[in-house]
C-alpha cells in the first residue's frame, strides 16, 4: 500500500458518522470493563497467552523497503484506578521533632541529676532545718463531757476532713504507694506513718478542704522515725486547716470514735466505731518499738495509715497505724481490730521531727541481722546444720555499716553476736534491752562466735562504741 492510499483510507474513517460494528463492540466492551473495575471487584482481565513461535524463526519478517521507525522510550503508565505517588518532602519536620525530643529528655535528666546532688527542697524547706515548733493540745469541751449525743459523725467529717490529706509516694517516676496524713500547722506540716513514706523518692499531697479540693502539691520529707513509725512531711502552702489535737489521757473505754483517711485509695473516707481497748502495746514489725495504742473497731484498712482517729468533738486522739492481719496459727483473718498510736505518745516524736528532722538521744549499732528463729529457718532452707549452742541464742550478722565503729572490729557478716554487755541476745527486743540507757560514745562489750569449716563453734570477744542515730533506722 502506497502512502497516498493509506492517507485516503484514514480520511474516510474520520469522516464516517457510524462506527464500524466491530469497533463499536470493542468500545462497548471496554466501557463495561472500566465500569466493572470501579463498581465491582478490581480483577485484572486475564491476558491472552502469546502463541509460541517455532524455534529458530523470527517473530516478524522485516521489510527492507519500509523499515519500522525506532520506538521512543516512554515512561510507564501508572496503574489504572490509583493516583500516582509523589515523593514526600517532609523529612526536615521529622528531624526537627527528633531534635526537640532529645533536648527535652536531656533537660529532664539534667534537672534530676541536679536535684539529687543538691537534695530535695520544696518552698525553701529541707529535711533537717531547725525550726521552733508550737503545737497545742486541747481538753474536751465541757458540753462533750456531759452530753456526747449532740455530736455526730457528720459533724466530725465536716470539721476534720479539711485537715486530712492523701499522700502519694513515687519511685522511678511512678506511684508506688498511698497513705493518709494529718495537717498539723496552717503552713503545711503534715504527720503520717514512717512506713507510708519509707523507701520512696518523691511525695505529693492531695487536699480535701473546699478551697483546695482535689489539688495536689509536692512535698518534702522533713524527718522519719521507723522505730516509732512516725514521720513528718511539708508542703509549701499557707492558710491550711490544721487539725485540733486532743488529749488521749481523757479517752474512755467504749467511747465513740471516727477514723478518717483514704483506705484502698478511696479519698476522704470516714468510719465509725468505739474504743475497744486501751494502752495496747503494738508495733508493726520486729524492728519497731512497742507504742501505746488505742484498739478500735472503726474500720482501718491499707491506705488509712497515717490518718486520724478522732473523738466526737473532732479532736485527734490517735494516728491510725495498723490492724491485725491473718493469724499465723489458723490462717483466719481478723476484723474490727485496728490500732492507732495515742496522740500523747506521738507528740514528743513529732515535735522533734519537725524541729530537727530526727529524734535526739538515739544510738545506733550499725548492723543488719537475722533474729535467731529467722537464722535457723534460713539455715534449714540452705540445708546447713547449725551448732547446738546457737539454739535460741545469738543473732546472725547480715551486714555492718562502714561508718560505724563496729566496722573496725574483727566481726564479719555471717558471724554471730551471742551477748552484749553480759546479756544474751536473740532478737530485736533483747538487743534493745542490752543497750538501753546507753548514749552515743558509750562502749559495748560483745561475746561473738563464728562457725569453723569442721562445724565447730569458735567464740571471741570485741568492743565497739555506739554512734548517734539521726537516720531513724536501727
Amino acid at each position: 500500500m502506497t502512502e497516498e492510499e493509506l492517507k485516503a483510507l484514514l480520511d474516510n474513517a474520520a469522516l464516517s458518522e457510524e462506527p464500524h460494528p466491530e469497533q463499536s463492540a470493542e468500545s462497548d466492551a471496554l466501557i463495561e470493563d472500566i465500569k466493572g473495575f470501579f463498581d465491582g471487584p478490581r480483577v485484572l482481565p486475564q491476558q491472552p497467552v502469546p502463541e509460541e513461535q517455532p524455534a529458530g524463526e523470527p517473530s516478524f519478517i522485516p521489510d527492507p523497503e519500509n523499515p519500522l521507525p525506532a520506538r521512543e522510550q516512554t515512561e510507564p503508565m501508572p496503574f489504572a484506578g490509583y493516583p500516582e505517588e509523589k515523593p514526600q518532602k517532609h523529612g526536615w519536620i521529622a528531624a526537627v521533632f527528633a531534635v526537640t525530643v532529645l533536648l527535652l529528655i536531656g533537660f529532664a535528666v539534667f534537672c534530676i541529676v541536679m536535684d539529687l546532688r543538691s537534695g530535695t527542697t520544696v518552698g525553701g524547706y529541707r529535711a533537717g532545718d531547725v525550726i521552733e515548733v508550737k503545737l497545742e493540745q486541747h481538753d474536751k469541751p465541757a458540753s462533750a463531757k456531759t452530753d456526747v449525743a449532740e455530736h455526730s459523725a457528720a459533724g466530725v467529717a465536716k470539721k476534720v476532713m479539711p485537715s486530712i490529706v492523701q499522700i502519694y509516694t513515687y519511685s522511678n517516676g511512678a506511684v508506688n504507694g498511698t497513705g493518709s496524713g494529718i495537717i498539723l500547722t496552717e503552713d503545711g506540716y503534715i504527720a503520717t506513718n514512717a512506713h507510708v513514706v519509707k523507701d520512696a523518692e518523691g511525695y505529693t499531697v492531695k487536699l480535701f478542704d473546699e478551697g483546695q479540693s482535689d489539688k495536689t502539691y509536692d512535698a518534702v520529707l522533713i524527718g522519719h522515725d521507723s522505730k516509732t513509725d512516725l514521720a513528718v512531711l511539708k508542703i509549701s502552702l499557707s492558710g491550711l486547716h490544721p487539725a485540733e489535737l486532743g488529749n488521749s489521757d481523757q479517752v474512755q473505754l467504749g467511747e465513740t470514735v471516727c477514723a478518717l483517711g483514704n483506705p484502698a485509695g478511696l479519698s476522704g473516707s470516714i468510719t465509725v466505731g468505739i474504743i475497744s481497748g486501751m494502752n495496747r502495746k503494738v508495733r508493726a514489725n520486729a524492728k519497731e518499738f512497742e507504742m501505746d495504742c488505742f484498739q478500735t473497731d472503726a474500720a482501718i484498712s491499707p491506705g488509712n495509715s497515717g490518718g486520724a482517729l478522732v473523738n466526737l468533738s473532732g479532736q485527734v486522739i490517735g494516728i491510725t497505724s495498723s490492724k491485725y492481719g491473718r493469724s499465723i496459727l489458723t490462717g483466719a483473718g481478723y476484723e474490727g481490730l485496728g490500732f492507732a498510736i495515742m496522740i500523747n505518745e506521738a507528740m514528743p516524736i513529732i515535735k522533734e521531727l519537725m524541729e530537727q528532722g530526727y529524734v535526739s538521744g538515739r544510738v545506733r549499732i550499725g548492723i543488719e541481722f537475722y533474729e535467731n528463729a529467722i537464722a535457723h529457718q534460713k539455715a534449714a532452707a540452705e540445708e546447713v546444720t547449725l551448732p547446738p549452742q546457737l539454739d535460741g541464742t545469738g543473732i546472725q550478722i547480715g551486714g555492718i555499716a562502714e561508718d560505724t565503729d563496729l566496722a573496725n572490729t574483727v566481726l564479719k557478716p555471717g558471724e554471730w553476736i551471742l551477748a552484749m554487755n553480759g546479756k544474751e541476745v536473740s532478737d530485736y527486743d533483747s538487743v534493745n534491752k542490752a543497750i538501753e540507757g546507753l548514749s552515743a560514745g558509750d562502749t559495748v562489750h560483745c561475746r561473738c562466735a563464728r562457725i569453723k569449716d569442721d562445724g565447730r563453734l569458735e567464740t571471741f570477744e570485741i568492743d565497739f562504741k555506739l554512734m548517734e542515730d539521726q537516720s531513724g533506722e536501727f
